[in-house]
This record gives C-alpha cells, structure tokens and sequence, in this order.
C-alpha cells in the first residue's frame, strides 16, 4: 500500500492536548480526543496513529509548554513543527474557540501548508536563552526593589542630595538614615537588603553567561558581535541566544522585520498611511538593540576599549564595524537635525544596527547550530 501522510494538530495544555488528525486526499478532518500531556501519552499516540505505514507530521502552536513535545517526536522519527500562534490564519467572524476547533483548525491548515514554524533551539542553545532571560528578569527585580525604596523615602521626606543614587556615596548616606519609629528602620533595612541581593545575583548572572557564552558552539559569533560600538558581550549574547541563526535569514530587511523594527503601514488605493515600528517579534532583542543605538549619538571613534573587542575579530568583521559607526552616526545626527525627536532617531539607528548584526552573522563561519523545523 502507498505510504501516506496523516496531518496531526496538537492543541497543547499543560496538562491536557486535544489531537486532530488530517489525511492527505481526504477532505474530512477528524478529532482523536484528548490525551494527558505526558511523554507516555504521546508516544502511545504516536504508536497508535501510524497504522498501515502512514507517515505524521505533527504541529502545535508555541507556548508556555516548551519545546518537549517537538523533541519526543523528532526522537520517534516523526515530523514536527512549532507554528507562530500570531501568523496562525483565523477568520474574523469565527467567535466561538474551543480546544476541539483549535486542533482540528491547526490539522487543516497544517496539511494546507498555510502554517509559519519558529526555529526551535537545541538544548544547550535553549540554556544559554534561559540564562540571558534570567539576567534579565534579575534585573527587573533590582529595578523595582530600587523604586519601592526611594518611594518609602519620599514618603518619610528623606532625600538624597547627591548626583546620582546608587553609588558609594549614596550607600554610605542610607547608612545614615534615621526613623523614630523601630518598625519603619526594620522596613527600611529591609529594602536596603533586597537591593543588595539582587545586586549580588544580577552579577553572579552576569559571570555565569559569561562562562557559559565562552564554552558554546556560537561564541565566535557573539565574539564578532561585541566588534559592533554599543555591543558587548551581554547584548551580543541575548541576540545570538534569542534569535539563534542568523544565516536563516535571507537579507537583512528579514532580520529587521522579525524584530519589529520595521515601519508600521496601512495604505488602501491611493492612500498611503505609515505609523511606528511593528513591534511584532521578539522583544528582547528588540530593546537591547535599542539601548546599544544610543551610543551612536555622539561622534565616530575607535574608544581603546571598543579597540580592544574588535582586535580579536576578523579583519571583514572589524572593516563592518566601522563602517557601522560611521554610518550610524551620521544617521543620527541626520536625523535629529532634521526635526525627528531623539527616540525616534534612535529607534531608526537601531533598525539599521539590526541590518550589520546580519551582515558579520554572514561573514562568520556558521556554527554547529541546529535548526529544526
């Protein structure tokens, strides 16, 4: 009998997956039911549906629940791909959403080839993205442990009359600080302590991407990245760490749109409409390119720390970095002088940042990456 391929849609919960299941040629799609979300579960499945030697190819939309599922598959030699739920086609008089609908929807447009996969990261690439994104969430609770602090402070009408808070100086003046009331210098010794560790953690992170960044499979690429004016090895690793592979993308106009870097437009006929970025993407690159496009307002010098990063790299990669800072800089300076406000200025420097950060991903030999689809 010829093979033939039967189209699974996996709606995925945490503890529950609704299946569906397309045949190619057959225009009924069925609903199986609902398993555990279990790997005995799913391989029970699996066993179950390739019956008369079909072939599956399995698909579920990316979400809390990880990548677990897609690696059982591929280890049974099924087919599987994470699908973007954002670029998912839905009809917009569809009002009614069910687990049931939701499978047999992706049933239907999987065999329809209408679904976009996400490049899914091997382990040792999903760890370093973890790492990152812990540093970060780190430094969220840092950020906000420093507000509530200065909050209380105000509110007791103690103010700090240094430059700046968070140094030495500032330190030592909190040492100072005084309440009649025991239970309010307990509340603020608290604060203070809570700052301080997370202070503490938000370094510990910081060593361990850095050891974690040297010992991986993409270190030359986040090396070559660090060459860039405003890089260095915490935006260059949650780039690389976030995006992946950069050679999978075909040009850098891709890269920008995958980032949401891109302008915004709803044009009709004759009418053009332009707004701001997309914003659709990933966010965190998206931010830290940002914060990297600020050193691009002051004028265009090799620093001897910047010197330093870029000695290391390849002479194509250097000769990209500064054609980089040349570039980026006249175009701010463009820019504001021509009346755009300094965010948007910004924004726009680091879309064409994003545009060399493709550019040295195509001139460094690619690393063992695994892209599955």
């Amino acid at each position: 009998m010829e093979q033939f391929i039967k189209y699974v849609g996996l709606d995925v919960h945490s503890k529950t997956i609704a299946v569906a299941v397309a045949d190619t040629g057959a225009e009924e799609v069925r609903f199986i039911g609902e398993i555990a979300n279990t790997p005995a579960a799913i391989a029970k499945l699996a066993k179950q549906l390739t019956t008369c030697g079909a072939r599956l190819s399995f698909c579920y939309e990316a979400g809390p629940c990880g990548y677990g599922i897609h690696r059982q598959l591929l280890s049974l030699k099924h087919q599987c791909q994470v699908v973007a739920p954002s670029l998912i086609p839905k009809k917009a008089g569809n009002r009614v959403k069910t687990d049931r609908r939701d499978s047999l929807m992706l049933a239907r447009l999987h065999r329809a080839g209408e679904l976009t996969a996400v490049w899914v990261p091997d382990g040792e690439h999903e760890a370093l993205r973890d790492l990152t994104r812990a540093r970060s969430d780190m430094k969220d609770l840092e950020r906000r442990a420093r507000q509530r602090l200065l909050a209380f402070l105000l509110r007791h009408g103690r103010r700090h009359e240094g430059k700046s808070h968070w140094t030495q100086a500032h330190f030592r003046w909190l040492e100072t600080v005084k309440f009649d009331h025991p239970a309010q210098q307990i509340v603020m010794q608290e604060y203070i302590d809570t700052v301080v560790n997370c202070g503490k953690r938000v370094l510990a992170l910081d060593k361990q991407i850095e050891q974690a960044t040297r010992a991986s499979v993409v270190w030359p690429v986040i090396e070559a990245l660090t060459a860039l004016r405003g890089v260095q090895l915490l935006t260059a690793a949650t780039t690389v760490a976030e995006i992946g592979d950069l050679t999978r993308f075909a040009s850098a106009s891709q890269l920008m749109a995958y980032l949401g870097l891109v302008p915004s437009e709803h044009s009709s006929g004759e009418r053009q409409r332009r707004g701001g970025i997309t914003k659709t993407g990933n966010s965190e690159v998206r931010r830290v390119l940002v914060e990297a496009a600020w050193t691009y307002r002051f004028p265009a010098r090799k620093t001897r720390p910047l010197q330093k990063r870029a000695e290391r790299c390849d002479q194509k990669v250097q000769a990209i970095a500064w054609d980089a800072q040349k570039r980026l800089c006249h175009r701010y300076r463009h820019l504001t002088d021509a009346g755009k406000c300094k965010v948007q200025a910004t924004t726009a420097v680091a879309r064409e940042l994003a545009g060399f950060i493709w550019a040295i991903g195509q001139a460094v030999p690619a690393p063992a990456f695994k892209t599955r689809q």
